[in-house]
């Protein structure tokens, strides 16, 4: 295949592209109602295409929904984890761009460091997705987009608000923000708040406070995340910070009375969720993850300029 996209993060994509990925998730999820997980898609979009999955880091929902999604795409999967192989020995990115691009149709990378995967698609000739870096989480944020929309909410003009962390997951939602025109009202403890050029990539779409219950006020979604990442140090000291914003049943009675919960998993009950809302009805975690699936075989559709 001549024509491809690398999805590095939701601006790739832009507003058409990302409006695309999103009307044909909803689509391709519904033809296959009450299907066998392994039956093929009736078109086979991506027949014949290899996707090889690098992972640097720990993953359930990436590995399974990338996994799933290409097959019944038609396709097959390499899943590679960096550790073993020579990338995890010391071989350039750039080298191991090249290389793969000579067995493979598509890279996807999941890694601790932004600038590996801006090197691997710099110098790889297929295209390259974020499975996750420490700046962005693309993929999370389009199935989000798709959970929203499955609740007959329209985007534009909505409050979203996030509790917590101002981590790579918040970066992405302030991003489609931006390009989909709802509002994000950040609520992140002093230390933990986003970057500022982070903010201001939602052109004027988000802002943080300090307040959790400001936040929240007439929100339309509650979203937060793990408070701690892998690997990451000081967790004692973070977690006593991040302790006031946790989402409980309170915080969610100041929403509007049929705000929804999103949480990306994995989920810590007692730390960033009270168990009675993360398990409660107005929790739509479970459709959340499934729906990671659907948007990550949109994603590979709109790489292969088959859609957008």
């Amino acid at each position: 295949m001549t024509e491809f996209r690398s999805f590095l993060s939701l601006s790739d994509a832009g507003e058409d592209g990302l409006a695309a990925i999103l009307a044909d998730a909803g689509a391709r999820k519904g033809a296959r109602a009450g299907w066998p997980k392994g039956r093929v898609d009736a078109d086979a979009p991506l027949r014949d295409c290899v996707l090889a999955m690098v992972f640097e880091k720990n993953s359930t929902r990436t590995r399974v929904s990338f996994d799933v999604g290409m097959r019944q795409l038609g396709g097959q999967t390499i899943v590679m984890e960096a550790g073993q192989m020579q990338l995890g020995r010391g071989e350039p990115v750039s080298d191991t761009a090249r290389v793969l691009s000579g067995y493979v149709d598509a890279i996807m990378l999941r890694t601790d460091d932004h600038a590996k995967l801006e090197n691997l698609a710099a110098h790889a000739s297929v295209p390259v997705i974020n499975g996750l870096t420490d700046r962005s989480h693309p993929c999370q944020i389009v199935a989000d987009l798709l959970t929203i929309q499955e609740t007959g909410r329209a985007l534009p003009g909505l409050k979203v608000a996030w509790l917590g962390d101002g981590n790579n997951v918040l970066a992405s939602l302030i991003e489609a923000a931006a390009l989909l025109r709802f509002d994000v009202i950040a609520a992140c403890p002093q230390g933990f708040q986003p970057d500022e050029a982070v903010v201001t990539e939602g052109r004027g779409r988000a802002r943080v406070v300090a307040s959790p219950h400001e936040a929240v006020e007439g929100a339309d979604l509650i979203v937060t995340d793990s408070w701690i990442s892998m690997g990451q140090a000081h967790a004692d000291t973070k977690l006593a910070a991040m302790l006031p914003y946790q989402v409980t049943a309170d915080l969610m009675a100041r929403a509007k009375p049929d705000a929804s919960f999103l949480h990306c998993l994995p989920a810590h009950r007692g730390e960033e969720v009270a168990t009675d809302v993360i398990d409660g009805p107005r929790s739509l975690v479970w459709a959340e993850a499934e729906n990671r699936l659907h948007a990550q075989k949109s994603i590979l559709r709109w790489c292969f300029g088959q859609i957008g």
